[in-house]
């Protein structure tokens, strides 16, 4: 029938149906269709190849037959051109399900359980933080300029550095989407940013530094980690996220699953890191540092922030530091007390130099005596320095063969 106001005005459902279509004679695949309860919505249907599909207009109610009618004509006239409206409109739907926040979620979720903890809550700041300005966009949308806009604000309020980390973790981002099947029109747009220079840091902080920091450190967890960071060199998220069972008498295990080098690694305990472990012995928890017991210590820059405060605070003037600079400091300052190079590599859990490559494969020495003693020596270093007065360990005579 050729389909007018009129006789749509007119048109029931025949009797013993639910569910009717009535065929506009002037635009084949037009009509209306009637269900029981009233309702008259305008559908299209039409052929592609062998498949039959077909794509509500939308309601008879409220969109009126002549605007219905030149929607149905330009659906016509699209597949008349090889195209496919149902499958367009369908596919623009589940890109606007699949916003960057959607899929930045979901890529958090998938990859939980292969990171580290601390991993995976740099990657959450990342994305649902640092990030957030792109959370509506659908990810097919997220262009080049969008990214370049995130990390010029972040670089403004964070710095160069964290700017980079975040561009690192948006191209991990990109890419994973990429494997899941979803087409970027543009790829992988956050590895086509400017990323700044870094230049690696080289501070060794002198005896009167280390001192003033020590001294400064305040009794808290921060101010134990800080201390237990000088005294035995390791990583600022390995002495952080301290799990209690990982603690000894004479020594603290960390499992490969939380080294850097995926390595057990031992790390012998001086006399003054024993004690500072022993005002943290608290049964039934999981960690020893921290207030959220299921992650280990959090929130570095505020104490990082509080603790140069401190040491402001005593006149003191500390040129610019980072928790990183410990470490490089132990490294440094040991092998001026005469400390092996492959000892203080054994020391920090290092696989380079002497215990990198082929060599690294058949060298599975621990170094455990050869460990302890260079941290009972550097232990003396410190504490003579704390307390103001001459060490009483001799320091060892480098080998010059």
């Amino acid at each position: 029938m050729n389909l007018t106001v009129k006789k749509i005005a007119q048109l029931k459902l025949p009797a013993g149906s639910s569910d009717a279509v009535f065929w506009d004679d002037d635009i084949a695949g037009f009509g209306i269709r009637l269900r029981e309860g009233g309702s008259r919505t305008w559908i299209y249907r039409y052929r592609i190849g062998t498949k039959q599909r077909s794509m509500k207009l939308g309601s008879a109610k409220s969109i009126p037959l002549a605007v219905a009618r030149k929607m149905a004509s330009e659906q016509e006239a699209e597949v008349r051109l090889g195209g496919d409206p149902a499958l367009k409109k369908e596919t623009a739907n589940l890109a606007a399900d699949n916003t960057f926040g959607v899929l930045a979620n979901q890529y958090l979720e998938a990859r939980k359980s292969k990171w580290r903890t601390k991993t995976h809550a740099a990657y959450r700041r990342h994305l649902l933080k640092y990030a957030r300005p792109l959370h509506r966009l659908p990810i097919t949308a997220v262009s080049q300029r969008n990214v370049a806009n995130v990390l010029t604000d972040i670089t403004k309020e964070s710095g160069e550095a964290t700017s980079n980390r975040l561009r690192s973790t948006l191209c991990s981002l990109f890419g994973w989407v990429i494997k899941e099947g979803i087409r970027l029109p543009e790829g992988n747009v956050a590895s086509y940013t400017n990323k700044h220079e870094e230049k690696s840091r080289d501070r060794v902080l002198a005896d009167a530094e280390l001192k003033t920091i020590w001294k400064a450190c305040p009794d808290s967890d921060f101010g134990a980690i800080i201390k237990l960071l000088i005294l035995t060199g390791q990583r600022a998220n390995e002495i952080g996220g301290l799990c209690t069972n990982e603690v000894h008498d004479e020594q603290i295990v960390l499992p490969s699953q939380r080294t850097k080098n995926k390595r057990t690694h031992i790390v012998p305990l001086s006399d003054p890191a024993r004690a500072i472990l022993n005002q943290f012995r608290a049964d039934g928890r999981a960690h020893v540092f921290g207030r959220a017991d299921s992650i280990g210590f959090d929130g570095w820059g505020y104490a990082k922030r509080t603790l140069d405060a401190r040491i402001a605070e005593k006149g003191k003037q500390l040129d610019h530091w980072t928790v990183h600079d410990l470490r490089r400091t132990v490294a440094t300052r040991m092998a001026d007390l005469g400390v092996q190079p492959h000892i203080i590599e054994a020391v920090l859990n290092h696989v380079s130099g002497h215990k990198g490559g082929v060599a690294g494969i058949y060298n599975r020495a621990t170094y455990d005596k050869e460990k302890r003693e260079a941290l009972n020596l550097w232990a003396e270093h410190v504490a003579a320095l704390i307390e103001g007065r001459k060490a009483v360990v001799v320091p060892i005579k480098k080998n010059r063969n």
